[in-house]
C-alpha cells in the first residue's frame, strides 16, 4: 500500500527529470547576425551556459536519485513500524491485565517489606556496632588501669 506523501515524491521527481530533459533537447539558440564566429563573448556564454546546464543535470539527477532511495528507505520504515504496532497490540491482547496488575501489586508489596527490612538490619547492626565500641573502650580501660590504684 503507497501512501500519498510517497506518489507525491515519486511524482515530483518525475516531473524534474522531464523537465530537465526538456531543457536539454530543446535546439541551440542561435544568432540572428551573420555567421556563428561573429561574436566570441556570444559563444562562451553559450559554452558557458552549456557546462552550467551539464553540471545542473547531473547534481539534480542525482538529487532526484537519493530522494527515490530515501523515498524506498522511508516506505520500509513505514512498514517495519506498522508490523511492529500490529505485534505490540497482539501482545498487549494476550496479555491478560488482572493477571499482570496482582502480580505487579505482589512484587510491590515484596519490594516494601524488603525495603523496611533493610532500614531494620541497618539499624541492629548501628547498635551492635556501638555496643562493640563501648566494650572495647571498656577492655582497653581495664588493661590500662591497675585495679588497685584506685
Amino acid at each position: 500500500m503507497e501512501s500519498s506523501s510517497g506518489s507525491n515524491h515519486r511524482n515530483l521527481a518525475e516531473e524534474s527529470e522531464r523537465s530537465i530533459a526538456a531543457v536539454h533537447d530543446q535546439p541551440e539558440p542561435r544568432t540572428t547576425g551573420g555567421g556563428d564566429d561573429d561574436d566570441p563573448l556570444e559563444r562562451s556564454s553559450e559554452v558557458l551556459a552549456k557546462g552550467l546546464s551539464s553540471m545542473l543535470s547531473s547534481v539534480i539527477k542525482d538529487f532526484d536519485f537519493r530522494a527515490r532511495e530515501t523515498l524506498g528507505s522511508q516506505d520500509q520504515l513505514s512498514s517495519a513500524i506498522d508490523r511492529l504496532t500490529r505485534e505490540l497490540d497482539q501482545l498487549l491482547e494476550d496479555a491478560p491485565l488482572p493477571f499482570i496488575m496482582q502480580h505487579a501489586a505482589k512484587i510491590s508489596s515484596v519490594r516494601k517489606r524488603v525495603s523496611s527490612l533493610n532500614l531494620l538490619l541497618k539499624s541492629i547492626q548501628g547498635r551492635i556496632d556501638n555496643i562493640d565500641r563501648i566494650m572495647s573502650i571498656g577492655t582497653t580501660h581495664e588493661k590500662t588501669t591497675p585495679e588497685g590504684s584506685e
